[in-house]
């Protein structure tokens, strides 16, 4: 083989390149036309804000100006970061916990029909029950430190990993199964192998809502017994009637659901690209 047809010739190379410069174009746009409507819906959100608070229609101590916040946000940086990492880290250990047991529940669930139909109800009836009313319950029982949050935020996570799970292990192609019955194939190589990693679609979007979830659950847990996180920081802004301060506690938190909405997201498009790819138009790809 010549020289010439390892390396190709000048205008091969160049087509290559200008292909990938144009494959490269063609991604950016995308990106850009996926994100620029939410950041369009975000500047009028704050314009109408500012004009709001500009032409005070409304009473400062009831609705802060942006410049407010944002001062909040700049001066008490270091006191707001602290209690964000705290809120943080709740989520993060409630939602991983959730994973864990969650895939466990729906697998232990899928493969014995009896198991599914004594736990569903169950989980229905537990998913139900306002964590705000029970929240006082696992204070008293494991104190004010980070146990209660995190369990909070476990059980609020917990529902929809589950009930992804399920459906995802229940959702592969009947042939599949047949066919690798037919081949031989052991029960747990069929799980392993085809159920498994079929499952992984649905699972995702059930952690999508589950990882902002465990947010909503850490912050409940602070506001009913805590000394740190921004529920704490909410409650007592509130309490104490600072609205810059509660604005800031609530735009924070957003912020940090978003992050890690979006992290899983991340996650999905490099762990399952052959299915991201086939909604990359969808309204869900944030990024």
């Amino acid at each position: 083989m010549s020289q010439g047809a390892i390396t190709g010739t000048p205008a091969a190379v160049a087509g290559v390149t200008e292909r990938a410069r144009r494959g490269a174009a063609s991604r950016i746009g995308e990106a850009a036309e996926r994100t620029w409507r939410p950041f369009a819906v975000l500047i009028a959100c704050f314009a109408a804000w500012w004009a709001v608070s500009a032409a005070e229609l409304i009473e400062p101590y009831l609705v802060p100006s942006p410049g407010a916040t944002l001062e909040v946000l700049l001066g008490k940086s270091g006191y707001i970061w602290h209690h964000s990492w705290v809120t943080t880290y709740e989520t993060l250990l409630g939602f991983l916990i959730a994973v864990a047991f969650g895939v466990f529940t729906a697998v232990v669930m899928v493969h014995s029909e009896t198991v599914e139909r004594t736990l569903y109800p169950i989980l229905l009836f537990a998913q139900v029950i306002p964590k705000i009313a029970i929240a006082p319950l696992f204070v008293v029982w494991l104190g004010f430190g980070i146990a209660p949050k995190i369990l909070i935020a476990v059980l609020i996570a917990f529902f929809p990993v589950v009930i992804s799970m399920v459906t995802g292990l229940k959702s592969v192609d009947p042939e599949m199964l047949q066919l690798s019955a037919t081949m031989g194939a052991s029960p747990l190589q069929t799980f392993v192998k085809i159920r498994f990693p079929a499952s992984f679609p649905h699972l995702f979007s059930g952690l999508k809502v589950a990882v902002t979830l465990a947010v909503t659950g850490a912050v409940v847990g602070e506001f009913v017994g805590a000394n740190e996180g921004l529920g704490y920081v909410i409650l007592q802004a509130n309490g104490n009637l600072d609205t810059p301060m509660l604005f800031a506690g609530l735009l924070v938190m957003s912020l940090i659901g978003v992050v890690l909405f979006v992290l899983v997201e991340i996650a999905e498009k490099l762990l399952l690209p052959w299915h991201a790819g086939r909604r990359d138009g969808a309204v869900t790809a944030t990024y």
